[in-house]
């Protein structure tokens, strides 16, 4: 099964070792992955931003670079909900290329789905020893329903305890441009969230979007948190933390 790896430009600049990790548990569940050399971004930031052209641009040359794949899997809800939800609009009104952006979108999915729902992986080699609680990504949960998968998957690690935080599933204020534009408003929830998490008594808090990781990490640090750690659930199932 040949399955392209779209690593993201956030993870690829900011964090690889996601990367290294999807990579890692793709291949242990026996798919042949193939990493576009010339990958870079899905488009998103210019999308939400009204930079229409650019995001037309990067959205084609995403569709070039994987449509011969069986699938794409990407450790990002958001940047999977761009492909899946939003190329389609991207697309509109071009019938020859609207039918290619469907059709990449259908073969595609965020990690823990793809584990879960394609790759049926029976089994999770890692280890981990403490308790985790997990945080709901937006568009992972609201566009593409990833809720109970990575749950299933972290399950499965030995050692680990999952204890779940209140307000798992509201927003922690990065929402990628929104934390710019509404700067203020975006440090209540990121504040909010921290706060939920600290309350848990959870040594590390887990999810599935960098985007979310680093605005999360970084409001910790702000509180004198430098205990609790901020991990990807790709990392925690790897064992690579």
């Amino acid at each position: 099964m040949r399955v392209g790896l779209f690593v993201t430009c956030l993870v690829d600049l900011m964090r690889p070792s996601i990367g290294f990790a999807a990579l890692k548990l793709l291949e242990d569940a026996g798919c042949d992955v193939v990493v576009p050399a010339t990958q870079t971004c899905c488009g998103q930031p210019g999308w939400n931003s009204g930079d229409r052209e650019s995001a037309r641009e990067l959205a084609l040359k995403l569709i070039a670079e994987f449509e011969d794949c069986a699938y794409v899997v990407v450790p990002s809800g958001s940047c999977t909900g761009m492909i899946r939800a939003h190329f389609p609009e991207v697309f509109a009104g071009e019938p020859g290329l609207l039918a290619r952006a469907e059709r990449l979108g259908a073969r595609t999915f965020e990690l823990t789905e793809f584990l879960s729902k394609v790759a049926h992986r029976p089994k999770v080699s890692a280890a981990f020893d403490g308790a985790v609680t997990y945080h709901d990504s937006c568009s992972g949960l609201r566009e593409l329903g990833v809720k109970a998968q990575p749950r299933q998957l972290l399950a499965k690690v030995e050692g680990l305890k999952l204890v779940e935080m209140e307000e798992c599933e509201t927003c922690c204020g990065f929402g990628g441009t929104f934390s710019i534009k509404y700067g203020d408003i975006s440090a209540e929830m990121a504040e909010r969230k921290c706060a939920h998490i600290a309350a848990s008594g959870a040594g590390a808090v887990v999810l599935g979007d960098l985007g979310c990781m680093l605005n999360i990490e970084g409001r910790l640090r702000k509180r004198g948190d430098a205990k609790t750690r901020v991990l990807h659930v790709a990392e925690v199932l790897a064992g690579e933390r």
